[in-house]
C-alpha cells in the first residue's frame, strides 16, 4: 500500500485527462516516462498523487471541426457523442482499475476523486440525455468550446445561446448540473446568467481586464462579480498566455511559449477576490498540459508539486491558513457539496 501523502490536499477544477489518454499518454506513468508530442509532460495520475491533488474535474473535451482524435464534424451530434463515449471509457477503465473514483463513491487507496465536466455540449444530443450523462458521473457542462456548438457561441465567435442552448440550460437546472461559462462568448455568458437559476462556475478562466480586454476567452469584471454573487467559483487557469499578454503570440500554432510567473497568477487571484469582496470564490482550474507543453505553465509550476509555491505566494499577500485551505480545496469542495480534507 502506498504511504499516505501528508502534503496539503488540492482540488483542480480543469484537467483534460481523457483527452491526454486518447492522444496517447499513459496516465499511470510519471511525466518523464510518457511519450507526448508536447513534451515535457506535466500531468499524469502519478504526478497528481505526488502533489496530493485529490479531487479534479476531469473533462470530456470535443472539438467541432478539429483534426485529432477528439474532433468531429461540427454538424454531426452523433459523431460528437461517439467521440465523447471513447473518453468516457477512459475514465471508466481507470475507475475499474482502482485509479479513480467518482465524487459520490467511497474513498479507495489514493484513488483520484473525480467529477466529469463536458467541455462543449455537442455530445449531449438532446436535453433528454442529460439524466444518462449525470448517471455516468457528469457534474458540469460548458455549452461551447472556443468555437460554436449547436448550443452556443464560443469565445472566438461572439454568438449567444441558440434556442437549443436555452433549452439545455433549463434542463441542466432541473438536473442540478453545474453551468461552466469558461469558453462562452460574452453575449452567451450574459444570456446564461440571465436565464439559469442553478449553480454557475468558470472552471478555468482568468481576468479579462488584466489582459487588456483583448479576448472573450476570459471573464469581464462584471461577470466575475456576478459569479461571486451567485456563490460560484472561478478556477485560475495556469496557461502562460492566459496570465500575461504576449503580443503576437498564438497558443494554437506556436510551440515555444513565453512564460508567466507565479506573481502573474497572484495578480489574477487577488483581482477576483477584490471584485467579489472575499476569498471564497476562487480556486485552481489549471488546464495544465491540455494540448500544450508543461513549459506553457508559469515558471515554477511545471509540475503539480509546484502548486504549493503558489499557496506560499498568496500567503505573502496576507492570506490566512483558512483562506489558503479554501483556495487549495475547500472553495471547490463546498461548491460541489463535498467535504474537504482537513
Amino acid at each position: 500500500m502506498t504511504e499516505p501523502n501528508h502534503q496539503p490536499s488540492w482540488f483542480d477544477a480543469h484537467l483534460d485527462l481523457a483527452y491526454l489518454a486518447v492522444v496517447g499518454r499513459d496516465l499511470t506513468k510519471r511525466p518523464d516516462q510518457v511519450s507526448t508530442s508536447t513534451a515535457p509532460a506535466a500531468i499524469t495520475l502519478t504526478s497528481l498523487s505526488e502533489a496530493n491533488v485529490t479531487r479534479v474535474l476531469a473533462t470530456i473535451f470535443t472539438e467541432p471541426g478539429g483534426s485529432d482524435a477528439c474532433s468531429y464534424p461540427s454538424s454531426d451530434p452523433d459523431q460528437a457523442h461517439k467521440v465523447a463515449l471513447r473518453q468516457l471509457d477512459v475514465y471508466e477503465s481507470l475507475r475499474q482499475a482502482g485509479h479513480m473514483r467518482r465524487f459520490n463513491e467511497p474513498q479507495k487507496d489514493n484513488a483520484l476523486s473525480y467529477g466529469i465536466l463536458i467541455e462543449c455540449a455537442d455530445p449531449v444530443r438532446s436535453v433528454e440525455e442529460l439524466g444518462w450523462w449525470k448517471d455516468q458521473g457528469v457534474v458540469a457542462i460548458g455549452l461551447s468550446w472556443a468555437t460554436s456548438s449547436r448550443y452556443a457561441g464560443g469565445n472566438e465567435t461572439g454568438m449567444g445561446l441558440t434556442p437549443a442552448g436555452r433549452e439545455l440550460v433549463l434542463g441542466m437546472d432541473a438536473m442540478n448540473i453545474v453551468h461552466d461559462v469558461s469558453h462562452l462568448s460574452h453575449a452567451g455568458t450574459d444570456q446564461l446568467l440571465s436565464l439559469a437559476e442553478g449553480r454557475v462556475m468558470a472552471s478555468h478562466s482568468n481576468c479579462r481586464s488584466l489582459l487588456d480586454g483583448l479576448t472573450e476567452r476570459h471573464l469581464s469584471d462584471d461577470h466575475i462579480v456576478e459569479i461571486g454573487r451567485r456563490g460560484g467559483v472561478i478556477g485560475l487557469n495556469l496557461i502562460s498566455p492566459f496570465l500575461r499578454n504576449f503580443p503576437g503570440f498564438d497558443i494554437r500554432t506556436t510551440q515555444v511559449i513565453p512564460r508567466a510567473s507565479i506573481d502573474d497568477c497572484v495578480r489574477h487571484v487577488e483581482h477576483i477576490c477584490e471584485l467579489q469582496g472575499h476569498r471564497r470564490g476562487v480556486g485552481l482550474g489549471s488546464d495544465a498540459d491540455g494540448g500544450v507543453s508543461a513549459l506553457a505553465l508559469p515558471i515554477g509550476l511545471e509540475h503539480p508539486t509546484g502548486y504549493e509555491k503558489l499557496a506560499a505566494a498568496l500567503a505573502t499577500q496576507g492570506w490566512t491558513g483558512e483562506e489558503l485551505h479554501g483556495f487549495r480545496h475547500e472553495n471547490w469542495s463546498r461548491f460541489f457539496g463535498l467535504v474537504a480534507p482537513s
